[in-house]
This record gives C-alpha cells, structure tokens and sequence, in this order.
C-alpha cells in the first residue's frame, strides 16, 4: 500500500512539533528530511513511525524516533547481514513514555495498545517501560516492537550499523519504503 506526499508533509510537521516539546534542535535540512515510515499498512496514526538519522556509517547509527500517541512500530528484528551481526540498538527515551516489548518473560497485561488490524503479529510481550532519562539496549536478532504513550513520545537510538532494508517484521504486509503517491 502507498502513502500519500500529503500525509507525509502533515506526520513530518506534527514530529517537528514533538522534537520541540522535546527540547530537540533540528536544522531546517534535518526537518526537511524527517522520515516518515508507514510500513505500508495504510494507517499511520497506529502502525508507524518517524525519525531523523544523524549518521549511518558502516560502524555506528545515531537517530531520533518519534511516536505519535499510541503509534506503534511494528514487530520486527535485525538479523545478520552479510556475515555480520544484526544491529544491536539503544533506546533512550527523551520525552514522554515509551512501551517497549521484548523476547523474554510476558506481562499479563500490556500497557501498550496492540494494533487490531495484526494484533496476531505482535507476539513478543516481555514489558519495559522507558520514561525520560530511561534506556534499554536489545540484543541482535531479538524480536521487538514499541509504541508511543498517551502523548507520544521521543526515543534517542544509538546502533550499530542501521540496514532497515534488511528487518524482518512478523507482519508480512509490512512493506519497509512504500511509495508514494503524489497528490
């Protein structure tokens, strides 16, 4: 599924507004680039996420990440590529909060909002919360997803090398770069 020029513009000025509640500066080019990855699931508001990278080099990765409210990245993991290990990232959560699940012990009642539409695709359910100033390293190959709270939230990513091309999601609809449609 694609995603319209025009909601791209409208979830690129509403991140904009988030890294200014958060305190964080983007030069006019960083803003201009802000990604906005919809997964091509067609509903942004809920399965979505949008990010600024600073740098991608072949031996480190810095972004930012925004979440809208309740928006959620979908379920995924960052394998081995090319004979070297998958992306070990670190969240640190900069403003709001942020639900974050993980392989390992479930919770018996998550937080987060899980997406209805792949609900059956969000099958790790190992809870951390992250609040600001919080932050939480996932391991190579280890399923995760996370979502925004109740008023979004921005999330500081320091990897190794980033290859989103190369993510495996649960949900085989995901579509890493949908394309757009001009409108």
């Amino acid at each position: 599924m694609s995603i319209r020029r025009s909601e791209i513009r409208e979830a690129q000025r509403r991140t904009d507004e988030l890294f200014r509640k958060a305190g964080i500066v983007l030069t006019e080019e960083e803003r201009a680039g802000i990604e906005v990855a919809g997964f091509g699931l067609g509903e942004l508001e809920t399965e979505g996420l949008e990010l600024v990278t600073y740098v991608n080099t072949d031996r480190y990765c810095a972004k930012e990440l925004a979440l809208f409210p309740y928006q959620t990245c979908p379920e995924h993991l960052h394998p081995d590529v090319g004979g070297e290990t998958g992306k070990m990232e670190t969240f640190r959560c900069r403003w709001g909060l942020v639900y974050l699940y993980v392989e390992g012990e479930p919770v018996a009642e998550a937080k987060a909002r899980i997406p209805e539409r792949s609900a059956a695709h969000y099958t790790v359910r190992h809870e951390i919360v992250l609040t600001p100033g919080e932050q939480y390293t996932i391991p190579p190959n280890t399923k995760h997803w996370f979502q925004g709270g109740p008023e979004g939230a921005i999330v500081s990513e320091f990897s190794s090398t980033s290859r989103d091309e190369f993510d495996v999601f649960t949900d085989p609809a995901v579509v890493r770069i949908p394309p757009i449609v001009e409108d």
